[in-house]
């Protein structure tokens, strides 16, 4: 094994595989904190059937592996649009995005209602008793402090929707993974492809994971200014 040459042939192509992995988890992220603020905030209104809607939404997304939510995504939902319209397709990345965006939008959702959770309902009373409606104070009061509380967590689920993504590469999405396999299939070099792979893995994640530190350690710093 000759990792000089496997790192001079395959760093160009598992550059690109990298751009790709943290594009589509970026672009997944964003979704994903709207849909799971909105299921969230479903799941805390007073309706009965929102609050169902949501459950089962976190309940089904949880309880699932992702590889068969994307085997569904990319190959079942086109053949039943195809019953309809016969000429519909989707791509790998439209898929891959889909995926991860209701994943991670399950997930978010949780860490979302336990920010607002942590939020002291002194702090909403007296919102409350200040003229502001019950959605106003959300937007005004909870959120912005829900989100504080909820930060070290959506960083890690950022983490946690990057090493996701080598799940997509089963349906073809142009990952890091995905990359990889198509070096090895040309070269048979497995162990220095796949130990480059790790460790491209592990520096952007570590990255990452210093960041969520950081940020725990400043809001537990502020915290403890304010108490």
């Amino acid at each position: 094994m000759d990792f000089v040459r496997v790192f001079n042939q395959a760093t160009p192509l598992l550059i690109q595989g990298v751009k790709m992995t943290i594009f589509i988890s970026v672009v997944s992220l964003l979704i994903g904190m709207a849909l799971g603020l909105f299921a969230c905030l479903m799941g805390l209104s007073n309706s009965k059937i929102l609050r169902c809607i949501s459950g089962v939404y976190v309940w089904v997304i949880r309880g699932t592996p992702m590889i068969v939510q994307a085997f569904i995504v990319y190959f079942g939902f086109p053949q039943l649009i195809q019953l309809f319209n016969p000429s519909f397709r989707l791509d790998a990345y439209t898929a891959g995005v889909v995926t991860l965006s209701l994943n991670a939008g399950a997930y978010l959702s949780e860490i979302f209602r336990g920010g607002i959770s942590a939020v002291n309902k002194g702090q909403v009373e007296a919102a409350r008793s200040l003229g502001l409606n019950q959605t106003k104070t959300m937007i005004k009061v909870v959120l912005p402090q829900a989100f504080k509380v909820a930060l070290p967590s959506m960083v890690n689920q950022f983490i946690i929707t990057i090493k996701d993504t080598s799940i997509l590469s089963v349906i073809g999405l142009a990952d890091l993974v995905n990359k990889a396999k198509v070096y090895v299939g040309k070269s048979y070099q497995f162990f220095a492809t796949y130990i480059m792979v790790a460790l491209y893995y592990l520096a952007v994640i570590s990255i990452l994971m210093l960041f969520s530190r950081y940020l725990e350690k400043k809001i537990n710093y502020e915290r403890k200014s304010n108490s």
